[in-house]
Parts: C-alpha cells; sequence; structure tokens
C-alpha cells in the first residue's frame, strides 16, 4: 500500500507577517502573479506596488495584455467593510476595470456585496474576491492555493450590453471560447485559457508577465491563430529571435516571426485557414488545433525565458 502524506493547512501569517512588506513583495513576483493569473485567467503585468490613490496606496496596481488597468487589494484577515470600500477607491481612483480582493476569507456580506457589484455594472467591469489558503505536506515548503469565491458574469454582462453591441458574432464566439474552456477541461488539458468573452482572441498564461500565448479566432477572415505574444518587451524579442532556428526545430516548422515595429508589442505565430465560427461542428478539430499547438510554442520558447 502506498504511503501517503498528511495534509495541513497553514495560517498565512507563519509565512507573510506583515501584509505591504512581506506579501505583497511575495505576490508581485512575476512567478507568483502567474499563479494569481492562471487561477483568474486574466494575465497579470506588474506596473507598481503601493501606488498612489490620493491620500491611500494600492498594494498592486497592474494591467493585462490589453492594456486594462488591474488594481489588487491584500488583506491577510477575513474581509471587512473598510477594504471593501478600499477596493471601489482604488478601482475609480486608477479607472481600473478588473478588480482582485485576496483575503484570508470572505465574509457571506461581502460575497454578496462583489456579486452586486458584478451584476450593476457593465461587461467592462469585473470584480474578483479571491480566498488565499497556505497548504504543507509533513514537512514540505507552504503551497498556496487561491480559490475564486466570487467573479464576474460574463455572459450576463454581455447580454446587459447595448443592443448594438450586440452581434451574432460576438455572441458565437462567446460560445466558442466557452466551448474550448469545456473540450480542454475534459481532456484535464496543461492548456489553461482565460474565461470566455466575446473578444476574437482568448489569453493563456506561460508563467511570466513578460509574454503569454494567444489563441485568434477570425471570423471574417476565416481563419485561426496561436501566437506568442510580447505586449512591451522589444529586447525579449530580439533575443528569441536570436535563437530562432533551435525554436522553430524544437517546434517543427516555420513560425512568422512579427518585431510590430513602431509598436511596443511584439509576436511570433502559427496560423490555419478554412476556420467557419459559424459551423459549430467544426469547432472541436479547431479547439485540437488550438491544443496542439500552444503546447508546441510553450515548449519551444518558454525554455528560453528562464535564461535571461
Amino acid at each position: 500500500m502506498a504511503v501517503l502524506g498528511k495534509l495541513k493547512k497553514i495560517d498565512l501569517r507563519e509565512a507573510w507577517k506583515h501584509e505591504a512588506l512581506d506579501f505583497t513583495q511575495w505576490l508581485a513576483k512575476d512567478e507568483n502573479l502567474a499563479l494569481l493569473s492562471e487561477e483568474i485567467g486574466v494575465d497579470i503585468n506588474l506596473i507598481e506596488t503601493e501606488a498612489n490613490v490620493g491620500s491611500f496606496n494600492v498594494d498592486i496596481l497592474a494591467e493585462d495584455s490589453n492594456g486594462r488597468k488591474i488594481v489588487i487589494e491584500n488583506q491577510l484577515e477575513s474581509t471587512n467593510h473598510d477594504h471593501l470600500g478600499k477596493i471601489i477607491t482604488y478601482a475609480s481612483g486608477y479607472n481600473a476595470e478588473i478588480i482582485i480582493w485576496i483575503v484570508k476569507d470572505v465574509r457571506n456580506e461581502h460575497k454578496q456585496a462583489i456579486d452586486w457589484l458584478n451584476e450593476h455594472t457593465d461587461e467592462k467591469i469585473n470584480f474578483f474576491a479571491i480566498k488565499l489558503e497556505l497548504w504543507q505536506i509533513d514537512g514540505s515548503p507552504y503551497a498556496p492555493k487561491f480559490q475564486i469565491i466570487s467573479k464576474p458574469n460574463e455572459w450576463a454582462k454581455i447580454m446587459k450590453a447595448p443592443i448594438s453591441s450586440l452581434t451574432e458574432r460576438k455572441l458565437k464566439l462567446l460560445d466558442f471560447w466557452t466551448a474550448l474552456n469545456e473540450y480542454l477541461n475534459n481532456k484535464n488539458s496543461e492548456i489553461n485559457p482565460q474565461k470566455p468573452s466575446s473578444d476574437h482572441w482568448n489569453n493563456i498564461s506561460v508563467g511570466t508577465s513578460k509574454a503569454h500565448i494567444s489563441l485568434t479566432a477570425l471570423a471574417k477572415e476565416k481563419k485561426i491563430g496561436c501566437e506568442f505574444y510580447i505586449p512591451d518587451n522589444k529586447e525579449l524579442y530580439f533575443y528569441l529571435i536570436e535563437h530562432k532556428e533551435k525554436i522553430e526545430q524544437i517546434f517543427g516548422q516555420e513560425l512568422y516571426w512579427q518585431e510590430l515595429k513602431g509598436k511596443k508589442a511584439s509576436r511570433i505565430s502559427i496560423s490555419r485557414d478554412n476556420f467557419n465560427l459559424y459551423e459549430d461542428n467544426d469547432w472541436e478539430k479547431d479547439f485540437a488545433w488550438f491544443e496542439y499547438n500552444a503546447i508546441r510554442l510553450k515548449k519551444a520558447i518558454c525554455p528560453f525565458l528562464k535564461i535571461i
């Protein structure tokens, strides 16, 4: 019979004595923001810790791959009214579209408040209440676990959008990305896209805020794509292009390299034609293509990120 370890829950203060000096600094590291990104399905790129909002300081100010502002408020205790007011103040101060409240525990009245905010704001505003836990197996290092307690209802928000924006294509894209997530979850795939939306792209974290993998579905062009997207780091792109031959050898075929001169971003991509967003019966082959190429891109490029 196999020998099993004993799982033990650790008090958060055992690892982080001080929220600002210890926990916020830990969370601000690339690899830890990537853990949070993977849980909520949104890329998080650090801008600043302890950013000023009038006489207050938001714990973490960040942005996603589309430039949407993110504010993160940390509380190593149970939720309270004071911090609920703070996250709304920080969101308005930075015109943030993604607001993340990380806590030891979420009281029911504050879960209801976050749910209410998500229900009564437009599709651009997204509130998350996240419960943080620490676990240990026997004498192992502590392992953090983020758990979403309250999150936006993407479908409900889109249905509340102005009628003019409720195009057939937007609704079909929401169905498409929702079905992709279900396909990957059923396969226990190593690929974990962000929450479904009505956009023509869906992002996948690669464990760093420097870059991510983006899946694209272009209905008019009848094309799908898989790209390694670097939002704002030309130095990284030029470093990777120095290793172009090795990367393409690992990937198994040539890739399309785009510096995107005059823009902050750059990308390395592959695409496929004959995509039809409106043919639901063909989606599974599109999903298989996404998974196959996202895994290949990750394996071909990510090892080089650890060197720099």
